[in-house]
């Protein structure tokens, strides 16, 4: 499991594009069969990669839990969010199957022991991108499709940025202990996913871009307001942003992006924004 720790936003200010890029993006995260997962000291944090081909894959693979959380399992202490991003697939959560279509989420809650994942054809396997978070208490496991996500309409195309966020786990659809997750869809045409810029402070934020079509990219604007910097982010690649940081991003096309966040403030209109015109 690689681990990332956190970073003073003083240090950053200092740090060249490889420096940047070996802190904060993540790569490579579906590989055949194996689950990949990056630790973060921001929040402690997890994001994990999966694409089962020849059968199912657990969650535990390839990870020493005891080791890198002290636990006997590893949602003992966590909650988890799981989107497919890639050919329909099924999870399996303590025996009970949820199937996953394109763009469907399932969350799962703190204490469930055993995690599998399938796809349902090994010629177009299932993507799932996972986030979790360190979870007190138990909820209730629920799947939550496309369709059933809450829809906000966001931007215009005279500012590049006509999209739409969806919703997934959200205080609006159902009740965790910290962690909030959704999709955002930008148009045709459209290309900034966040603007005015903005930040967190009471809790950081994880994206992952997807849909981004070949020899395309994102620009992904990080750093903070008169410290700005860019990550440049290619298909199913992910960012880590601490709460110091703001999250923006220009693409040479348009695209979609998950973002995933945790930290005390689950409200969605929490941001502290900064104005373009003060930006540097």
């Amino acid at each position: 499991m690689d681990i990332r720790y956190s970073v003073n936003p003083k240090d950053v200010q200092r740090y060249n594009t490889e420096e940047l890029r070996r802190e904060f993006l993540i790569q490579n995260l579906y590989r055949p069969d194996e689950v990949t997962a990056v630790y973060s000291h921001v929040d402690r944090m997890v994001t994990l990669g999966c694409m089962p081909v020849h059968g199912q894959v657990f969650i535990d693979k390839g990870m020493n839990v005891w080791k890198n959380f002290g636990t006997a399992y590893f949602l003992e202490r966590r909650e988890i969010g799981i989107f497919n991003i890639g050919g329909s697939g099924r999870i399996t959560a303590d025996g009970v199957v949820y199937p996953l279509a394109y763009k469907d989420c399932l969350y799962i809650t703190q204490g469930t022991k055993e995690v599998l994942f399938e796809s349902d054809d090994s010629a177009f396997p299932a993507k799932f991108y996972m986030v979790s978070a360190p979870a007190h208490c138990a909820y209730k496991t629920r799947l939550i499709t496309i369709q059933e996500a809450a829809k906000r309409p966001l931007g215009d195309t005279a500012t590049s940025n006509k999209r739409v966020i969806n919703q997934f786990i959200h205080p609006d659809v159902l009740q965790t202990c910290q962690l909030s997750m959704g999709m955002t869809v930008l148009e045709p045409g459209s290309v900034w996913n966040t603007m005015p810029a903005h930040t967190h402070e009471r809790r950081m934020e994880i994206y992952t871009y997807f849909e981004v079509p070949e020899n395309q990219a994102v620009f992904h604007m990080m750093g903070q307001g008169q410290e700005t910097r860019h990550i440049l982010v290619h298909n199913e690649e992910a960012v880590i942003s601490p709460s110091w940081s703001i999250h923006a991003g220009a693409g040479t096309s348009n695209y979609t992006f998950i973002w995933a966040m945790g930290g005390e403030n689950q409200a969605f209109d929490d941001m502290d924004n900064i104005a373009i015109a003060d930006l540097r």
